[in-house]
């Protein structure tokens, strides 16, 4: 074989000089990127690192607002109970005042009547018994006005109205 032409030789160190310029600038690049991909990966695992510690505090806020509110729903289940309970008693007493309040509302109607009578009573108190030495003529003698019928009630007093109320 015959030996290279200069210009064959100049025209390969040529192209090996912009190999191995390119080869410099790709390794360059390449040497950039893995960088990059370090600083990235880098990033991620701190951010995935906050996340987690984020979402560990989440569960843990979660936790005490559960416990919060089991708690509360214990407070609130014993009011119920109490009040549940408290409600029971007053039915109970409603029962036993019912008749009661029966019988007063009973009372309260017949007031009236019952007041007149009281008026009649006390008007016949005022008046006082009849005079035992002046019988009336044509009238039933005071031993008949109050008698039963039963003679041996002479020694009982004259009958006066009066009133305990």
């Amino acid at each position: 074989m015959s030996a290279p032409q200069p210009l064959q030789i100049r025209e390969a160190n040529a192209h090996l000089a912009a190999v191995h310029r390119r080869a410099a600038e790709l390794e360059a690049r390449l040497d950039a990127a893995e960088r990059t991909v370090r600083a990235q990966a880098q990033r991620l695992a701190r951010h995935d690192q906050q996340l987690r510690a984020a979402l560990d505090e989440l569960g843990r806020a979660k936790d005490c607002e559960i416990a919060a509110l089991q708690e509360q729903l214990l407070t609130s289940e014993a009011t119920v109970h109490s009040l549940q309970a408290a409600v029971r008693q007053r039915d109970e007493l409603i029962g036993q005042l019912q008749p009661r309040a029966e019988l007063l509302q009973d009372i309260c109607r017949r007031r009236s009547p019952l007041a007149g009578l009281l008026a009649t009573l006390a008007e016949a108190e005022r008046l006082g018994p009849l005079p035992t030495s002046h019988p009336l003529p044509g009238g039933p003698s005071p031993r008949l006005a109050n008698s039963t019928g039963e003679e041996e009630r002479d020694h009982l007093q004259p009958a006066v109205f009066g009133t305990t109320v």
